[in-house]
Order: C-alpha cells, then sequence, then structure tokens
C-alpha cells in the first residue's frame, strides 16, 4: 500500500532541541552568575547536564521514572555532579527552562524546504512526540511549522511513551491512519525507529548525531534534505 500519512518526531528531528537548549541554558547560567558563585564553566556543565538529561529521557521513554522525577533531577544531579549542591538554583533553571526554551525555534537545516516538499506531493503530516504536552503544540506553533500537519501527538495524552505500542495505536487512530500506508521518521533508534517498526510501520532513521545504527529495512539519513529523495 502507499504511503499516505508520515509521522515525525518532533526535538531533534525538525525542531533544533540540542542548539535550543543550549541557547537556553547559557542565558540563565548567565543570570544566574554561576561561574561566579561556583567557579564553573558553562560548556563543562552543560555537557554534563546533556548526559545526565539524555539518560533521564531514556528512563522515561522505558518507563522507569516519570516526568516529575525527570524535572526534579535533570539539573539537580547535574550540579551535583561538579559538588554543588543547591536545589533552589536546580528549581530556578527547571523553572525558567520550559518557558524560555520558547524564546529559541532554531528548526533543523532543511526542516521548511522538506515540509514544504511533502506537503506539496500530497502526504498527510503529523507529530509524534515523548516530550512534554505542554511544550510539544507552542513549538509547533512558535517555530512557524504547525499548520504542516494534520495531527500533532504527545505521549503525555495518554502518559504512555515510544516504543511502547499504544501510543502508536492512539497516533494512527487520531490521525484516521493505518500502519500500512504510514511510516515513523525519529532520531530516536529505540522509540522511533523500533517502537515504528514494531507496530508494523515503515520507518527512516535521521541520524543526526552519528550514531551509526543499522538495521533490515531500515534506511538511514543523516540530513533531512535527504528525504526528498525517498518520498
Amino acid at each position: 500500500m502507499k504511503i499516505q500519512h508520515i509521522f515525525f518526531d518532533l526535538d531533534n528531528t525538525l525542531w533544533d532541541h540540542r542548539g535550543n537548549a543550549f541557547s537556553t541554558l547559557k542565558e540563565i547560567f548567565k543570570r544566574q552568575e554561576v561561574r561566579d558563585k561556583y567557579n564553573l564553566d558553562f560548556d563543562d556543565f552543560h555537557r554534563e547536564y546533556f548526559t545526565i538529561n539524555e539518560r533521564l529521557w531514556e528512563q522515561i521513554r522505558d518507563g522507569e521514572i516519570d516526568k516529575e522525577y525527570l524535572r526534579k533531577h535533570r539539573f539537580y544531579d547535574s550540579f551535583l555532579f561538579f559538588g554543588i549542591d543547591d536545589f533552589d538554583l536546580a528549581q530556578a533553571f527547571e523553572s525558567n527552562f520550559l518557558d524560555e526554551i520558547l524564546n529559541y525555534n532554531d528548526l533543523v537545516p532543511g526542516a521548511f524546504e522538506v515540509l514544504e516538499y511533502l506537503h506539496d506531493k500530497g502526504y498527510q503530516l503529523h507529530i509524534l512526540s515523548n516530550g512534554f504536552e505542554e511544550v510539544t503544540h507552542k513549538k509547533c506553533e512558535l517555530s512557524g511549522i504547525q499548520n504542516y500537519f494534520q495531527t500533532i501527538t504527545s505521549a503525555d495524552e495518554i502518559n504512555i511513551r515510544k516504543p511502547q505500542p499504544e501510543i502508536y495505536d492512539y497516533a494512527l487512530k487520531k490521525a484516521k491512519a493505518s500502519p500500512a500506508e504510514s511510516i515513523m521518521i525519529g532520531d530516536d533508534w529505540i522509540a522511533d525507529v523500533e517502537g515504528g517498526k514494531s507496530f508494523g510501520l515503515q520507518v527512516i532513521y535521521f541520524d543526526v548525531f552519528d550514531d551509526k545504527f543499522e538495521a533490515d529495512e531500515v534506511k538511514v539519513i543523516k540530513k533531512l534534505i535527504e528525504l526528498k529523495e525517498l518520498l
């Protein structure tokens, strides 16, 4: 059956979460005068934060923790790594981060061109994100891509995340799409590729961070613009 529905992951697939988060955290770090108070360099802090945050998101994906645990620990644990036991500072970062990241809405290179191309070819486009519901729609709106999508689904809506089949079932029913006519595109090998594939979707892995994962029947792209050659 011909592909009619394309489901995109959002963060780091279309919306440049890594870049936007870097800019946001740098601003908060400067405002909180962390370097002066604790003699901590921002690049060192960001490197450790990125590692801890990625690990926590993997634990959310795998059902080991909930988002409240992540929001309590991602900054606190990052500062604690450097011997800084300052819960108030960590919570100041957390309370500002989700609001202020929406001040930065850079997209992954090629996103607009690819979405315009796919829209003009008649595909039905959708978002299926593991991100927080309260910011998923805002990211799409403020970055200017919202109108390309027929549906925007956050896993928070049913509190079940990719790669679990229930979130794929929910998103496809919401989109009135069948697995046989749908494809999933994303940067998370487990959530997007293994999850989509096990639900019966075709999948394209966007290897944006050069992780070099491969599997049978999985197409791999390094740049978003390569989708124009595949779809």
